[in-house]
């Protein structure tokens, strides 16, 4: 009997939960194992259509939500759960909070305090924090007997230096406003920053690396001895390496001189900055990582431009999050492109050939689709890897831990 058509679970199960302002995206993990049992996506949630996608070992079905809001996607994740026999199986809820601003340097067991701390930092992030505490909240009246913990998505780059995090802007923005770089796909670059070290043999108190996390959200962060001690992303998810459609860095005072010959104000500066930029922007063609390659390949000179100044951007920045290490152990991709763009890899590590780093062709053009493992040449070298990321299941993961459950030895106890 697969774990996809079991009637019942002997398992304590994690129910992982990412809100959105129109989504709900979820994840279940039995304690003790990597591999997701379930995972959906409720989307277009207070529109008519409304809908539900749930996937497991067999395939995935898809139904449509009459009443589309956050409440009945989850009434309909705790029907489908009922109706496995696993409901009474659900152990604990991990919720992912996007931003944690300083009042969260690790994950925590929600209590009425950490909502309110959540809410406090929405100025911060408001387009993902309310979303985030409406699902907390919807999820607390739904299963309030079991606990519930919050994974800042910002937590882990708490533990960069003030020379890391500060602008140089008047201290006053920093005391009062609470303007700094903050950071952000802090549980992937955790999750996969592990997975480095485990895979090289390296020490887990000594080592240097950089992870570059790559996707239609991009951000690249130097790991020493498995803290943060640099990022590419900032204050927002804006700053830092060019994405699918967000800008990265831009000189303030190019934006004043397009809001001047333009007639832009800030809220077009913005849409334009945040969704048609980046990858999008400079090629005139896609956001898609693939359809650029082929486009590409085809001779599409804008195509062709957006991965060139990709590569340029992230091989700067890899070059750049070095230096605040002291040794450079690995390189790390991961994410979507990071994953399975065998050609963006090598744009960036050809442009890395200061740094000692050297591409294997072969492995690098087989490391696609899910796979793991060193792509560079030469012992002696800075390493180049590839190491999927599983942020759901780091949820999971401090989850369990903070709940108080019986984590194997064999998987990391990532809250502690």
């Amino acid at each position: 009997m697969t774990r996809a058509t079991a009637v019942t679970s002997s398992l304590p199960l994690i129910l992982v939960l990412n809100s959105g302002s129109s989504s709900l995206k979820f994840a279940v993990y039995a304690v003790g194992e990597r591999q997701a049992w379930l995972t959906g996506l409720a989307e277009r949630l207070g529109e008519p259509e409304a809908r539900i996608t749930v996937k497991d070992g067999t395939g995935k079905a898809s139904r449509s939500l009459p009443e589309g809001s956050h409440a009945a996607a989850l009434d309909a994740v705790l029907a489908d759960l009922a109706g496995r026999g696993w409901l009474d199986a659900l152990t604990a809820v991990g919720h992912r909070v996007v931003h944690g601003g300083e009042r969260f340097a690790r994950s925590v067991l929600v209590t009425p305090e950490v909502i309110a701390d959540i809410e406090a930092c929405s100025a911060l992030a408001p387009l993902h924090n309310p979303p985030a505490v409406l699902g907390i909240r919807v999820a607390l009246e739904r299963l309030s007997t079991v606990p519930h913990v919050v994974v800042p998505d910002t937590a882990f780059h708490q533990t960069m230096a003030p020379s890391a995090y500060l602008y140089a802007l008047p201290m006053a923005l920093y005391r009062d406003h609470g303007v700094r770089r903050y950071g952000f796909h802090g549980t992937s670059h955790r999750f996969v920053a592990g997975e480095a070290v485990r895979l090289l043999g390296l020490d887990p108190a000594d080592h240097g690396l950089v992870v570059a996390h790559l996707g239609n959200g991009a951000s690249a962060t130097a790991v020493r001895d498995g803290r943060s001690v640099d990022t590419s992303m900032g204050m927002t998810p804006l700053e830092g390496l060019v994405m699918g459609t967000r800008a990265g860095d831009v000189d303030a005072g190019a934006l004043r001189y397009i809001a001047e010959r333009t007639g832009m104000d800030w809220a077009r500066l913005d849409r334009m900055l945040n969704r048609e930029s980046g990858l999008l922007g400079l090629s005139g063609l896609s956001n898609d990582c693939r359809e650029l390659e082929a486009a590409a390949g085809e001779g599409h000179e804008g195509a062709r431009v957006a991965l060139e100044v990709f590569a340029h951007r992230l091989a700067r920045y890899i070059g750049g999050l070095a230096m605040s290490l002291h040794r450079l152990d690995a390189v790390v991709f991961t994410g979507g492109i990071g994953e399975n763009s065998a050609l963006v890899r090598r744009m960036t590590v050809e442009r890395l050939r200061p740094l000692g780093v050297r591409l294997d062709q072969a492995a690098n053009a087989a490391t696609v689709g899910g796979a793991s493992g060193r792509i560079s040449a030469g012992p002696d070298a800075p390493a180049v890897l590839v190491v999927p990321t599983n942020e759901e299941w780091m949820i999971a993961q401090d989850t369990a831990v903070l709940a108080g459950l019986d984590v194997p030895e064999t998987l990391p106890a990532a809250a502690e």
